[in-house]
């Protein structure tokens, strides 16, 4: 018996990866896709993306990744004002510490 062709083994892959990128995106992706954004297009259409998620309010990383693009477009009190929330969000010391530190560097 031969082996399976390569395009036997591409189908087979392509059903298992087809339902990932039908599913609805979650909001921890689109918060990724910012990032991406804000690094290929510029700080003010990652902040764009990053201002439409809803549901992220409560999570640490929306608030760190807002401060970078609100840092990188000169806005340095909002800026710190989202680094200092990002750190009242994460029960992390470590990254509490961090956060904080990029507070006071602003």
């Amino acid at each position: 018996m031969s082996p399976p062709s390569r395009g036997h083994r591409l189908d087979r892959h392509r059903g298992v990866v087809r339902p990932a990128r039908s599913a609805d995106p979650t909001p921890v992706v689109h918060l990724n896709r910012a990032v991406a954004i804000g690094f290929a297009q510029g700080p003010a259409a990652g902040l764009a993306v990053v201002d439409a998620i809803t549901g992220l309010e409560q999570y640490h990383l929306l608030h760190a990744v807002r401060a970078d693009l609100l840092a990188r477009l000169g806005r340095v009190d909002e800026a710190r004002g989202q680094l200092r929330r990002a750190a009242t969000l994460t029960l992390n010391v470590r990254e509490q510490d961090v956060l904080l530190a990029r507070q006071t560097a602003l």
